[in-house]
């Protein structure tokens, strides 16, 4: 996840050269794969703290797996902690706020839970979609 943060971030510009001779060093160094977690943070704050504003969303992170999410986290906090101007924007489930919540003490949340009558037009709207499919199409 942060390697692709970084190449989203690097990808308006000119990649610096400091963090192109690093992927170039990790990829002699251990057996053709990338820089380590700490060595894409390092990267990712740096790059982070060159632009004018950076918003980081990540939408789903309750289909992440924990221990993922947990290291992604703690990522996040370290860089909100040291760059105050990055703004997060995550998206989850209900149970993924009190994780959230403890790794990113001081966070703002909010619930959003759609209203019934967007759930019944959404099952309407899939339903008339299923009766316009072939037979063999239908799930």
């Amino acid at each position: 996840m942060l390697g692709a943060m970084l190449k989203q971030l690097l990808g308006r510009g000119a990649i610096p050269e400091d963090i192109r001779k690093a992927f170039e060093d990790a990829k002699e160094h251990f057996g053709g794969v990338g820089p380590d977690i700490s060595e894409l943070l390092q990267m990712l704050k740096a790059a982070i703290a060159q632009q004018q504003r950076v918003v980081i969303c990540i939408d789903g992170l309750d289909e992440s797996l924990a221990v993922h999410r947990t290291g992604l986290l703690g990522a996040l906090r370290e860089i909100v902690r040291e760059l105050p101007d990055v703004q997060l924007f995550l998206t989850g489930r209900p149970f993924i706020r009190r994780e959230v919540e403890s790794s990113l003490l001081g966070v703002d949340t909010i619930s959003v839970s759609p209203a019934r009558e967007d759930i019944e037009a959404f099952l309407k709207m899939k339903l008339d979609e299923a009766k316009n499919l072939t037979p063999w199409m239908r799930v």
